[in-house]
């Protein structure tokens, strides 16, 4: 049924439209007492007194608030937050709309973000790593590409792989990803194999591997590696990061 409201899915008007929009989100939180506009002698001031301080971190229409404080002081800037919303005739959803402790952890943006304790210490700290669903979504990718490409040779198949795998390690090495990248390693290995037996079904497994190398090679395209990715963790550098605007003062 055609319709005269919304933008089309995936367009890029649409994140256009929504940084346009929540730019009063943001006004309202940097101006806010306890946003990120405070001095730390105010921050300090707030926590003695038992009141929130608070950030803000959005992409486009996906946001999280981190909030030093309650549960209680979380729920209620959300009712601010949604009548600051609807002014702009928009609404939180309550589906998607989540309050939770950071050692109980959230996704956003693809990331699964936690507070665990240290191995082998008594310390703890918030460790960023890909979500179960990102890593889904590109195992499920994997699988999906070997099993509709029998018919075409492993070079042609390689390259499709390698496109995808570079990106997606690319974007997620920017945190505790070794062991997710290691297990991707594996699952695409078997992936590959389980290729390479449907396409050459009488063919011995040794016989392929001297084919094919026991790191699938076709001439001179070799698999990407997952696992030879090397991971950096993001330090936060707060109000260190040059911002591109000028100053209103």
């Amino acid at each position: 049924m055609d319709t005269s409201a919304g933008t089309p899915q995936g367009s890029i008007l649409s994140p256009l439209l929504s940084n346009v929009a929540l730019s009063v989100l943001d006004e309202y939180i940097a101006h806010a007492p306890g946003g990120p506009g405070a001095s730390p002698y105010q921050r300090a001031k707030r926590r003695r007194q038992g009141l929130p301080n608070y950030r803000l971190s959005r992409y486009a229409d996906d946001w999280c608030l981190t909030v030093s404080g309650t549960k209680a002081h979380a729920e209620a800037l959300r009712d601010e937050i949604a009548e600051v919303l609807a002014g702009m005739g928009l609404r939180l959803s309550p589906e998607k709309t989540l309050i939770t402790h950071i050692d109980e952890g959230l996704d956003f943006l693809g990331w699964r973000i936690q507070r665990h304790r240290k191995r082998g210490t008594g310390k703890r700290y918030v460790y960023v790593y890909p979500a179960k669903k990102t890593l889904a979504a590109i195992t499920a990718k994997v699988k999906m590409t070997c099993r509709k490409n029998t018919n075409q040779p492993l070079g042609l198949l390689l390259i499709q792989l390698n496109r995808m795998l570079r990106g997606w390690t690319s974007h997620f090495k920017h945190g505790c990803s070794h062991a997710t990248f290691s297990y991707l390693r594996s699952y695409l290995w078997m992936e590959i194999v389980r290729w390479q037996n449907r396409k050459h079904r009488r063919t011995p497994w040794k016989q392929l591997r001297r084919r094919y190398g026991i790191w699938p090679t076709d001439g001179d395209v070799m698999l990407f590696d997952p696992a030879r990715v090397r991971a950096h963790r993001y330090y936060y550098w707060g109000t260190r990061i040059p911002t591109p605007w000028p100053s209103s003062a």
